[in-house]
């Protein structure tokens, strides 16, 4: 699935508001709650989440001149000892010079050789990595606090399709499906779509399967947060938010190795 400019824009402008609430309304025991990630709380996740698009405004997509990451250690430096009201500043002044300066590109730069957490691709790609983090990070979030966030419209289609751009290294390498052998993943509810990966010579997504040895079914969010590494494999089988079909001891591994990144 392929996005346009404007498309990515309206993302980060949905997740940006989203980050913008969680400062203005989450007490400081909340912004203290453990995160899904180890190493920081619901504060510390913000934080290195907007770092991010300090380092990012200002930065010409490019193949040859990477993102000057290293402006991370001022950053950090000023945000941290701010309290609530002054942090929630910055983080929305943050946002909003990213977000004027992602409207003000040159709408077919998104297809321009760039630099990406994936290697070398397109700033298209850059953007719909920017768009997984942001959306796996408010999640992140979210699960330890106890709230529901949606799973629908283009952010999680293009956190989705992040995922399905890296299936096929998922499935050779993690799950580590054998030659001859193929899988598809039936994704239902807010947003539905069948991922399908074929093993022949290595495992490749294609557009479909006629008779798949397995078939792995559960819902968006799900299936990004374990491909994350966010989320207990085994308790979402148990809870029956993951189920498969077909070969039954590779349908268990696959539910249990979707992990690629975390």
């Amino acid at each position: 699935m392929t996005f346009q400019h404007a498309e990515y824009v309206d993302a980060h402008r949905g997740l940006f508001a989203h980050y913008n609430d969680l400062v203005g309304r989450l007490s400081d025991d909340e912004m203290a709650t453990q995160s899904l990630c180890p190493e920081w709380d619901a504060r510390g996740v913000i934080t290195h989440t907007m770092g991010v698009e300090v380092v990012l405004t200002g930065w010409t997509p490019s193949a040859e001149e990477p993102p000057p990451f290293d402006k991370m250690g001022d950053y950090y430096r000023e945000i941290s000892p701010l309290g609530r009201p002054d942090f929630a500043s910055r983080i929305g002044e943050i946002t909003s010079s990213r977000l004027n300066d992602l409207e003000a590109l040159d709408p077919a730069v998104i297809d321009e050789p760039s630099f990406t957490p994936a290697g070398i691709a397109t700033y298209r790609r850059f953007l719909q990595v920017r768009v997984f983090d942001l959306w796996v990070h408010a999640r992140d979030i979210a699960i330890p606090l106890g709230e529901t966030l949606d799973n629908f419209g283009p952010p999680a289609e293009m956190t989705l399709q992040e995922v399905d751009d890296s299936v096929g290294y998922i499935v050779g390498k993690k799950i580590g499906l054998p030659e001859g052998k193929s899988i598809v993943f039936e994704i239902r509810g807010e947003v539905e779509r069948d991922i399908a990966v074929s093993v022949d010579g290595r495992a490749t997504r294609v557009d479909s399967v006629d008779s798949p040895d397995v078939t792995v079914t559960t819902d968006a969010g799900t299936f990004v947060m374990l491909a994350a590494g966010r989320i207990d494999p085994q308790e979402q089988v148990d809870d029956g938010k993951i189920a498969w079909s077909g070969d039954d001891e590779w349908g268990r591994t696959a539910a249990l190795n979707l992990a690629y990144t975390g």
